[in-house]
């Protein structure tokens, strides 16, 4: 495909409008058309985004211009959404979390697995260079066996007083999105899962420490996985402030990742180096690796748009498919359980 027909379903999601921002740069995307159940904020999305609001799906996915859709309704409805694009022929662009509940991933992946089409997670933690940085040095033995691995992932979401009265309100309706710890911990699940593999099991705390807006604020979950390692997942909303870190503890090697995500990365400091390693059997320092740090997390997100399309164009799989997608909801899903019941959840 030389030129590629773009569609939205669903204006829920703020990303949305970065991806699409993103995609107006594109000389090889057209943006058609948009959709959304909730027609006042469909045609409100369109009209922002110069595209054409289509009050009825089926009428949207009819069309022959679009061969591609980005999801991002709510969280509770992706899985008829994709369903219907699915069978619809189109290739699909997917926001996180997949679902919220592990039979709703289910009906997705058997969407994709009888159509044609592929579909791709929206997981930005996967385009930033300092991630891929860490995966390759995790990949090539740098850093030998991995022994433990903790992110710190943050954001001030639920700090806004007004959001119980906006639009992005539907965030923090448990039947539209399970929790905050769902909604953000999610990306720090995948990277976990991304470098480590499939954990077998989570003990958590998840709760309200600092509001009572949402279902939850505040949560910390310790995954073991297969090889032995340990991961500690530390994820709030209520962070006025942070520095998001990813540290990586393996017998040859340790690496440190800084100003990653969220509410960190305006605070880096020009020419701050994102990622430092320290090497067992070389001089005692810590060596900077310098890669571009984004502007702000709207970059972050941007990123996404564009190696999707390129795997549209070359017909290649996707980085992040559905059953990958599956994966990280099962592991919050876990962590909610362990939270709740007190004991160790096998994943």
């Amino acid at each position: 495909m030389s030129s590629i027909g773009v569609a939205i379903l669903g204006f829920a999601h703020g990303h949305g409008g970065a991806y699409l921002n993103r995609m107006k740069t594109f000389d090889d995307v057209r943006l058609v058309a948009g959709w959304d159940h909730d027609a006042d904020r469909g045609k409100a999305g369109a009209n922002q985004f110069g595209l054409e609001f289509e009050p009825h799906l089926e009428h949207l996915l009819a069309r022959n211009d679009i061969d591609a859709v980005i999801v991002t309704c709510e969280t509770n409805r992706h899985a008829g959404v994709v369903e219907a694009a699915a069978a619809a022929g189109k290739h699909i662009l997917l926001q996180k979390p997949m679902a919220t509940t592990l039979a709703d991933c289910d009906r997705i992946i058997e969407a994709v697995d009888r159509s044609r089409i592929t579909l791709q997670m929206a997981f930005q933690m996967r385009c930033d260079p300092s991630n891929q940085k860490m995966k390759e040095l995790i990949d090539d033995g740098t850093l030998g066996k991995i022994g433990m691995m903790r992110r710190r992932h943050c954001i001030n979401f639920l700090f806004n007083p007004d959001l119980p009265r906006s639009s992005a309100a539907w965030h923090i309706d448990p039947v539209a999105n399970v929790g905050m710890f769902f909604d953000d911990a999610v990306h720090a699940a995948d990277l976990l899962y991304w470098f480590l593999g499939k954990p077998v099991s989570v003990m958590a705390e998840i709760d309200n420490i600092l509001t009572n807006i949402a279902p939850d604020d505040t949560g910390i979950a310790i995954y073991r996985f297969e090889g032995g390692a340990a991961a500690v997942l530390m994820n709030a909303s209520v962070t006025l402030a942070g520095e998001n870190t990813t540290e990586i503890y393996g017998d040859q090697g340790v690496l440190i990742q800084n100003w990653d995500d969220g509410v960190s990365t305006g605070f880096a400091p020009p020419g701050a180096a994102p990622l430092k390693l320290y090497r067992k059997g070389q001089p005692a320092r810590w060596e900077e690796i310098a890669l571009p740090i984004p502007a702000g997390h709207g970059e972050r997100i941007a990123a996404v748009p564009r190696p999707w399309i390129d795997q549209l164009k070359a017909g290649a799989p996707p980085t992040v498919n559905a059953r990958d997608g599956k994966v990280s909801v099962e592991m919050c899903l876990a962590a909610y359980t362990s939270a709740r019941e007190g004991r160790r959840i096998h994943v």
